[in-house]
């Protein structure tokens, strides 16, 4: 007997209809502000001062017809910030860049060699705010397989896939904590395998979670 909610539809984790629902998204909702703070409003005030640098992800979607998967990497241990964290390709937007899907495209071509021939922009999610300072803007896409991959060893070590389906389930969004200056903080974490996803970028896939699958 199926576990679904009578009435309730249940995601169909296809290339085709992640298009859809990404090209429903509004950008901007009233009380939109997600961050690290979402699960520590105490921690908010702060957070939302901080995020003040500019940055970029490009959340990839390979379109595979049988199982769609989402492109992750491993961070080199030698990087000043983050190192050795699962991350999306991403990173500062440059004035050159002009806007968040430009500087996405750009590092994500810099950092796995998966350039903007393979990459089709189908839409944005709402910024992600950072303790650490940033304002991030988190592009989906949709990348053409056929792509050859050629890490950047300066800043990763590993390029990786994760199943849409997976990250899409509630189920495998947990949450944990560490102490920080002296109280709690949570997060959420989403243990794949050997790979351990867990702060800014869980939190990015929860915010797209609750924004097209929720």
């Amino acid at each position: 007997m199926s576990g679904a909610v009578k009435g309730r539809r249940e995601p169909a984790f296809t290339v085709a209809d992640f298009r859809t629902r990404a090209a429903s998204l509004e950008l901007h909702k009233p009380g939109d502000d997600f961050g690290d703070h979402h699960l520590n409003p105490d921690f908010a005030e702060m957070v939302r001062n901080k995020a003040v640098n500019r940055a970029a992800v490009l959340i990839p979607v390979i379109d595979y017809p049988d199982e769609p998967a989402v492109l992750l990497t491993k961070r080199t241990d030698k990087l000043r910030t983050h190192s050795g964290q699962v991350a999306f390709p991403g990173g500062r937007i440059d004035p050159e860049d002009g806007d968040p899907e430009t500087a996405a495209v750009r590092e994500c071509a810099e950092e796995t060699g998966i350039g903007a021939d393979h990459i089709e922009i189908v839409g944005r999610l709402p910024d992600y705010m950072t303790g650490s300072g940033f304002r991030i803007s988190p592009v989906l896409s949709v990348v053409r397989p056929g792509y050859a991959i050629i890490p950047n060893p300066a800043e990763v070590d590993a390029v990786f896939e994760v199943p849409l389906a997976y990250l899409m389930d509630e189920a495998n969004h947990q949450r944990g904590s560490r102490m920080f200056q002296g109280r709690e903080r949570f997060y959420y974490e989403m243990p794949y395998g050997e790979r351990y996803i867990w702060g800014i970028t869980a939190g990015i896939i929860r915010l797209m979670y609750e924004r097209l699958y929720l």
